[in-house]
This record gives structure tokens, C-alpha cells and sequence, in this order.
């Protein structure tokens, strides 16, 4: 299968494009490719087009665009994650798999219990970080849409600000089951961090129409939790197939 890349250019096929100088690195210095190899560029439209690495330098390197080989189907149910910020790698697992799981959109939120405390210049990188990582997440499961990665907010400023058919947040209270529930066109999940939401948390949230949602017996981890849920969503009202 032809490596697939990222491009923030314009795909218009026919036409040739400079590589960026992450996308020059991994073609050209890691992988070794060169002129004349295949390769499958995307920019988040949806659409992937087939392409010819050409005019290969030292620094630089252009691709030649084909036709259209894949457009991405509208998704049957958009899903929003609202994830508090989770410590370490934790936070860049959940942004990766909920990528692959088709998520559109992501909030990264602080909360009472939140441990993690970015401003300024730190938040900014950090957020241009996660984004990468939705974009490498892309390429490589083959999603040709980059889903949203949205400024962090705190958690009782964005809960009422949210506006989908469906609202659930992981947390034992005023608990619906789901498969009774009519097929939604959007819905948002909201996740906590290790220790939880806190009680006027929980509050906030119901008041803003969030209701609650129990996977199971077990209690699990905040990233564990986060895609067990949207796999769920999935199957249900999404494009999973059994």
C-alpha cells in the first residue's frame, strides 16, 4: 500500500506540489523514496489523490498529483469528545485512537481534579502537538477527514455551550440505555480525568442536558474509557459493522 501524507495544499489532480520539510524528511531521508515512486496525499477534505514523487533534491522535493482515489463518506453520527486533560503520553493515546475511531471533533477540558496545568506558550505548543497527532493518526488508518482539534477550555464553561442531539458523560448518574435511544445526527461524550468529576461537576454538566453513562461493571482508566464509549457509539449509531 503507497504511503499516505498529509498535505495542507490545495489537491487539484494534474497539477505538482512542494513536499513541507516533515513530509520531505519522512519520504525522502526515512524511507528512501525517490523519483517515480507512488504515493496517496490527503489535506482533510475528505478526499485522498494518488501521486509520483518527482524533482527529488537535497533539500527538497516535489509530487506530481493523479486522479481521486478515495472520498471519505459522510459519517452517520458526528461525535464530540469532551476528554479532560490527562497526564504524560495519556492524553496523545486518546487523541490517536479516537482518530482511528472516527471522531470528529476534540476538547481537551481542565477540571477540579485535572493535574495538568498548561498557559500561554506551553498551551500553544501543546495544542499544535495534539493536532499533529490527529494528522499522523490520519495517515495512517486511512481517515481522509482531520477531526477538530478545539481550544481547551474548562469543563463548566464548555458544558453548557454544548449544542449536539445527544449528550452523555461517563459517570454513574441518571444512567439511559442507549440502544432504546432514537438515532441521533451528533453526539457528545464527556470524559474525566483519573480522579474523576466532582460532584457540582456532575451537577453542571446534567443541568446542561448531559446524561449518564456506565460501561459496565468495571471502572476504567480515562483513556481506556473515552474509546471503549466511542466504539460503543460507533457500533450504534456510527459505521462500525458487526
Amino acid at each position: 500500500m503507497p504511503t499516505r501524507i498529509y498535505t495542507s495544499e490545495a489537491l487539484v489532480s494534474g497539477q505538482q506540489i512542494s513536499l513541507d520539510e516533515q513530509a520531505f524528511q519522512h519520504l525522502v531521508r526515512v524511507l528512501r523514496m525517490t523519483d517515480g515512486d507512488c504515493l496517496v496525499l490527503f489535506n482533510g477534505d475528505g478526499r485522498a489523490l494518488e501521486g509520483t514523487l518527482c524533482e527529488v533534491g537535497k533539500k527538497q522535493a516535489s509530487v506530481l498529483l493523479g486522479n481521486c482515489i478515495a472520498e471519505d463518506a459522510p459519517t452517520p453520527v458526528a461525535l464530540h469528545l469532551g476528554q479532560v486533560i490527562s497526564k504524560g503520553d495519556r492524553m496523545d493515546f486518546t487523541i490517536q485512537k479516537a482518530t482511528e475511531l472516527g471522531v470528529t471533533s476534540i476538547t481537551p477540558l481542565w477540571s477540579e481534579r485535572c493535574d495538568v496545568r498548561l498557559k500561554g506558550e506551553r498551551m500553544d505548543k501543546k495544542l499544535e502537538h495534539w493536532r499533529k497527532v490527529a494528522i499522523s493518526a490520519c495517515e495512517q488508518s486511512g481517515r481522509n477527514r482531520i477531526p477538530e482539534i478545539l481550544e481547551p477550555m474548562a469543563m463548566t464553561d464548555w458544558a453548557p455551550t454544548v449544542d449536539t442531539d445527544q449528550r452523555l458523560i461517563l459517570h454513574p448518574h441518571n444512567q439511559q440505555p442507549l440502544d432504546t435511544s432514537a438515532q441521533p445526527g451528533s453526539v457528545t461524550l464527556l470524559v474525566g480525568p483519573e480522579g474523576g468529576f466532582s460532584e457540582i461537576e456532575v451537577e453542571q454538566a446534567q443541568r446542561s442536558g448531559f446524561t449518564g453513562l456506565l460501561l459496565g461493571p468495571r471502572i476504567l482508566r480515562t483513556e481506556t474509557a473515552a474509546l471503549a464509549a466511542l466504539s460503543v457509539l460507533q457500533y450504534l449509531w456510527g459505521d462500525f459493522r458487526a
